[in-house]
This record gives structure tokens, C-alpha cells and sequence, in this order.
């Protein structure tokens, strides 16, 4: 995968509606092309004391900041075409269909990938936070928790452990299922295990319907999915 777009959110406060910065990296043919940031006034539009300590911001940052609308209008035609990827997407991932809510728009079916999912893949050992994961990829992350670097940080990642051909919608299918095999190491009800099981064959179901309908097969030789 040569082309995608690493995307990092902040958030003002615990509510998944408060981004208040995006940071966006556009790579084509394994090289950053684009970069995108803003500040994004939150909502609701409150800091709690912990988000600020993470990244930094207060609400004197945001207060004349664009709402998000007018932010991805400038963001959404970056990533025509683009897998979205972002180290632990399940945060950014529930961030941006929040917001989309929030605003009552239409959220697209971005196919979406998780580069801390891969990490695990590829170290099962050890910590896997960004910055641990970018120093061990070459990468020098020298202003975590700002969304631009993150998603900087992200995108060197994904360059990094992304296979030329893994498919996409094929990714995203087993990043869930791995992710939701490690809750298995503790105890689960028989009952909530069957539902789990229910809920990622869906998945998988979705994303290989996805797959036939642009012609692509089965490849087991290489263990995910080529065109025909």
C-alpha cells in the first residue's frame, strides 16, 4: 500500500465531538505528498485539565478556530481514492464519525487501517505507543500529541511496515479481528464470545463483497487480496 493518508485528531475533552486540531499526511507512491493542519474549535467547547496537558491547547487557542465542516471541506478532497490510517484508529476512527454526526453529515466509507494493530503484528513484544513505534522505524517524533507530527510519525509507520500489495479493505478486516482476538486472553462469557464472533464476520463479510464487486480474488500464495 503506497498510497493513503495518515490522519491524527486531538480532542478538547473526553467527548469524541471535541477535535480541536487534525493533522493529515498525503503519500503517493510511499512518498509524503501533501500536509494539512488546523485548529478546529471543539465540541462542546470546553478543555478539560488532562486533554491540555497532552497536547497543549486551551480554548484562547480555539476560540476563533473554523468548525469542523469547513475544515474537511478543505481535508476531504485530499483523500479521494486514499485508505485512511492512524496509529490506534479506533480513537480517530470513532472521533471523526462523532463529529460527522455531530454536524449531520454523510460520512463517507473511508476504508481505514491501524498502524499500532501492524506494530503488534510485526513486535509482539514491548510498548507500542506512536512514539516508541516511530523511533523503531527510524523516525524521530520530537512533538508527540501534535496532530501534524502524529500523523507525520503515522505515515513513516505505515511506509515503513505496510506491504507494497496489502489491499486495504482486506487490512481493515483483520486489524478488527486481531484486535478483537487479544480481549481473549482474559475470561469471556460463552454468550459475548459468540456475539464478538457474530459482529467480525460482518465485517469480514462487508469487506469481501467489497472486494468482488471490484473484481478482485482470493490470492492464499500471498495471504490477502490482488485484482484479477
Amino acid at each position: 500500500m503506497k498510497d493513503f493518508a495518515a490522519i491524527d485528531f486531538e480532542t478538547a475533552n473526553s467527548e469524541p465531538t471535541s477535535v480541536c486540531s487534525v493533522g493529515v499526511v498525503i503519500v503517493r507512491d510511499g512518498v509524503v505528498a501533501d500536509t494539512f493542519y488546523s485548529l478546529i474549535k471543539p465540541v462542546p467547547e470546553y478543555y478539560d485539565f488532562w486533554c491540555s496537558q497532552v497536547h497543549g491547547l486551551t480554548e484562547s487557542d480555539t476560540r476563533r478556530a473554523p468548525v469542523f465542516p469547513e475544515v474537511w471541506a478543505e481535508i476531504a478532497p485530499r483523500l479521494e481514492g486514499l485508505t485512511l490510517v492512524a496509529h490506534n484508529k479506533a480513537f480517530d476512527e470513532n472521533c471523526l464519525k462523532a463529529v460527522f454526526r455531530c454536524y449531520g453529515m454523510n460520512y463517507p466509507d473511508y476504508p481505514f487501517c491501524c498502524t499500532l494493530v501492524k506494530s503488534r503484528r510485526v513486535w509482539p513484544t514491548g510498548r507500542h505507543n506512536l512514539d516508541v513505534i516511530a523511533e523503531r522505524c527510524g523516525y524521530n517524533l520530537s512533538r508527540h500529541h501534535h496532530a501534524l507530527a502524529d500523523a507525520e510519525a503515522c505515515a513513516a509507520i505505515a511506509i515503513k511496515l505496510f506491504g507494497d500489495g496489502d489491499d486495504p479493505y482486506y487490512m481493515e478486516a483483520a486489524d478488527i479481528v486481531y484486535a478483537r482476538m487479544r480481549q481473549l486472553d482474559s475470561p469471556i462469557k460463552a454468550a459475548d464470545l459468540a456475539q464478538l464472533m457474530g459482529e467480525e464476520r460482518k465485517t469480514i463479510d462487508a469487506a469481501l463483497r467489497r472486494l468482488k464487486a471490484e473484481g478482485r480474488v482470493a490470492s492464499p500464495k500471498r495471504g490477502y487480496y490482488q485484482a484479477e
